[in-house]
């Protein structure tokens, strides 16, 4: 008998929680510009954007690992460092700009690999090899920046911060008041940013045998090991692409705050919403199911929540036990599907 189910209905039942994620997102946000005292506009667009960045990142970073079966307890402290190590390089002429850039991102990087190298040929849990190695990325941060400061060019953060029309403004590439390019002119650059690196790096990732192996060693390390898969590289890989989203997160964290700050509560707190961002948006805690892009709506749900204190009337003492309940409810709802599981394997099918 033909199977007549179209390819989004299979796609929803197979995902379920990645397409809630997205309603769930939507709907939030579109409450919350109904009762925004300025309704919908580009401005409040961009602001929201911009404060949602560096945790779409973490999500992004903390993903890969849960996707192996572990988490990272690093990342938010990877974001503490590269924040510092951007806010002593980011400045200077363009190609010198450009460099710290790559400076940056490559300190990330290098901290995931460390951390994939330790796991692997370590053979430590990767939950307890990434606690020690955030207290060493905390520790270099203080080293690089004893007390909040350092500058980042006044261009770049201005830039990278607002919409299109400002950055083609900035640098001058073309006249920003053509007609051809009004209708793109108000898009916020942050969201683009996001979108280019989130979809740009990590697709590609995922459909390569790397990252098929990651997802099989989620699912079955095991079948993956019998199969004769690179299970090392794999794992190697998964906590270096974490290391570079971690450190896209520090690097825009610097453009947008201008300097650098070692804040060793703020590595802690993003390191769990990186966590509760990976549940929400539908990827699995058990591994083998899920991905960045979920995430990414994940994080976004997350910090819509969080938009909501401006505009409702709730006492700050209890903001964190309103946003607590939240977050409480939807990551019961992500392991809802565990728990009703008769037998495990069928989580994975």
């Amino acid at each position: 008998m033909r199977n007549t189910r179209s390819p989004l209905v299979a796609s929803i039942r197979q995902n379920p929680g990645f397409y809630g994620a997205i309603l769930m997102l939507l709907v939030l946000y579109l409450v919350y510009n109904i009762l925004h005292p300025r309704g919908f506009s580009a401005a409040v667009l961009i602001q929201n954007t911009n404060e949602s960045v560096a945790i779409v990142f973490l999500a992004m970073a903390q993903t890969v690992p849960v996707l192996l079966g572990g988490l990272d307890l690093s990342v938010g402290a990877i974001m503490t460092l590269t924040n510092c190590v951007a806010s002593v390089v980011l400045n200077g002429s363009p190609p010198q700009i450009i460099l710290g850039m790559i400076i940056t991102l490559a300190t990330g990087t290098a901290f995931g690999l460390v951390n994939g190298l330790i796991v692997v040929y370590g053979r430590l849990q990767p939950i307890i090899a990434t606690l020690a190695t955030g207290a060493v990325a905390v520790g270099l941060a203080l080293f690089i920046r004893p007390a909040p400061g350092g500058t980042v060019d006044d261009d770049i953060s201005w830039a990278l911060t607002n919409d299109l029309y400002e950055l083609v403004d900035t640098y001058g590439w073309f006249d920003a008041d053509a007609g051809w390019f009004a209708p793109f002119a108000w898009f916020p650059v942050p969201l683009l940013i996001v979108l280019v690196i989130g979809f740009g790096v990590w697709l590609p990732f995922k459909h390569t045998v790397t990252g098929r192996t990651v997802y099989a060693i989620g699912s079955a390390e095991g079948a993956a090991y019998m199969s004769g898969l690179n299970l090392n590289g794999a794992k190697i890989a998964a906590f270096t692409l974490a290391g570079f989203f971690a450190g896209c997160a520090g690097l825009y964290l610097a453009i947008q705050t201008s300097s650098g700050n070692a804040d060793i509560t703020q590595a802690g707190a993003y390191t769990l919403n990186s966590i509760a961002a990976v549940v929400v948006g539908g990827t699995s805690l058990l591994g083998g199911v899920g991905g960045a892009i979920a995430s990414l709506v994940g994080a976004l749900v997350l910090r819509v929540i969080s938009f909501y204190f401006r505009i409702v009337s709730i006492d700050p003492l209890l903001q964190p036990l309103v946003e607590g309940l939240v977050l409480l409810a939807a990551v019961s709802l992500g392991a809802f599907r565990t728990l009703r599981a008769r037998n495990q394997l069928t989580l994975f099918r």
